[in-house]
């Protein structure tokens, strides 16, 4: 799941050597924060929240698949 993530947002951002994808286990799941650019961060949420959003709902299905609950946070800084 991390590399598919990791993939995704690379092919999204202008500067992906800056991408980093950290995987957080839980108790109430698995937590997944994306780290880019700060000039990238526009690019990962786009206009009005729709990017971050598709990939939030790609990452929970994923995780519906494996059996696990799947949040995914853009962080500032890379």
């Amino acid at each position: 799941m991390k590399d598919f993530i990791e993939y995704l947002v690379k092919n999204i951002v202008s500067d992906p050597a800056k991408v980093e994808i950290t995987l957080k286990e839980g108790t109430e799941g698995t937590l997944i924060e994306i780290r880019v650019a700060p000039a990238d961060i526009g690019k990962v949420v786009g206009r009005g929240g729709k990017v971050i959003q598709s990939l939030r709902t790609i990452s929970r299905s994923i995780g519906v698949r494996i059996g696990k609950k799947v949040h995914l946070e853009v962080m500032q800084g890379a």
